[in-house]
């Protein structure tokens, strides 16, 4: 028997017990749900970074995608935040490094 104690993708009880595993599960309330996503994000983040895999970066745009609804929002909104921002800010494109910053009086 191996114990996960974490959330998963909605698919993964019936892909178990397609592989004759007997799931033992439950449905989170919100306030467990949303510590689930944020830790979940986290964990794909640091799966991320330490492989630069693909397949990892689909996992964190899905938890991010699950955080947005659950907030109320939905990943086109999203874009349109990271548009604005962009348009102000910039983006990371020209790999701009930032050293130091004199103040007045240094």
């Amino acid at each position: 028997m191996k114990v996960y104690n974490r959330l998963v993708r909605d698919n993964i009880p019936n892909l178990i017990l397609k592989d004759h595993g007997l799931p033992t599960t439950r449905i989170l309330d919100d306030e467990e749900y949303i510590s689930e996503l944020n830790k979940k994000l986290s964990d794909e983040v640091k799966k991320y970074l330490e492989t630069n895999n693909d397949e990892e970066m689909v996992d964190i745009i899905e938890v991010i995608r699950a955080i947005l609804e659950f907030n109320g929002s939905n990943f086109e909104e999203l874009e349109e935040k990271r548009k604005k921002k962009a348009e102000r800010r910039g983006t990371f494109k020209e790999k701009i490094y930032l050293e130091k910053v004199l103040e007045n009086g240094d």
